[in-house]
């Protein structure tokens, strides 16, 4: 029997690590070996125990996640990377790609986006032996260079999705559904879902909100400052 593929989370939220390490245990043939919430604590479960994949977040509270990528580089670590990040820029990406990042999940996410770029790494990473040629080299690479895009839940969009997620970060004391939905210009029932969403994928919070007449108005707050 094959050894379970060994994972890290590093990853400064507590509740977005706790989601992750559940995502990866839900994934057969990975197992999450721990959590880290800085890049010190990474360095040091990496010196406790064997690792084969870093589950990555680029904004850590002591550094970069790329220049801890470059340091364990530089130290001897031989760990892939899959970075976890809200950052669009193509440089860091490019930078991550000479670092070992082999991919990137943009936030936020769902257990099925993340889902595909685990199996896509067990695939590339199963390739063993000499290629016959290069079309057999291209579809070892193309299992991490091809992902398929992972479905949102029936009925939303992503690019709906990214309005949604944008309003309530540029809005860090929170709001409600009905607010969110002025903003993008959609109906509080389907605000309501989409920010539902991003409650079960760990990128958002929601609380009663008090001190207005009648019954209290959920709040929901971005919960992962990048």
């Amino acid at each position: 029997m094959t050894d379970p593929i060994r994972v890290l989370v590093v990853e400064d939220d507590p509740v977005a690590a706790d989601a992750h390490v559940m995502y990866v245990g839900r994934v057969p043939g990975f197992t999450a070996v721990g959590t880290a919430h800085t890049g010190a604590e990474a360095r040091r479960a990496l010196d406790r125990t064997p690792v084969d994949l870093l589950l990555l977040d680029l904004h850590l509270p002591d550094g970069h996640g790329l220049q801890l990528a470059r340091s364990l580089r530089a130290a001897g670590y031989r760990a892939d990377v899959i970075a976890v990040t809200s950052a669009r820029d193509l440089a860091v990406v490019r930078e991550g790609v000479s670092l070992g990042v082999v991919q990137y999940v943009l936030k936020p996410f769902t257990f099925a986006t993340l889902r595909d770029r685990l199996v896509r790494y067990a695939e590339f990473r199963a390739a063993a032996g000499e290629a016959s040629g290069q079309d057999e080299v291209d579809r070892a690479l193309a299992a991490l260079r091809a992902p398929s895009p992972a479905a949102l839940p029936k009925g939303l969009s992503a690019p709906t999705l990214e309005r949604v997620t944008v309003t309530l970060r540029d809005r860090p004391d929170g709001l409600t559904a009905a607010k969110v939905a002025e903003a993008v210009g959609i109906s509080r029932i389907t605000a309501r879902r989409y920010l539902e969403h991003l409650v079960e994928t760990a990128q958002a919070a929601r609380a009663p909100q008090y001190g207005t007449v009648g019954r209290p108005e959920l709040q929901y707050r971005w919960v992962k400052r990048d």
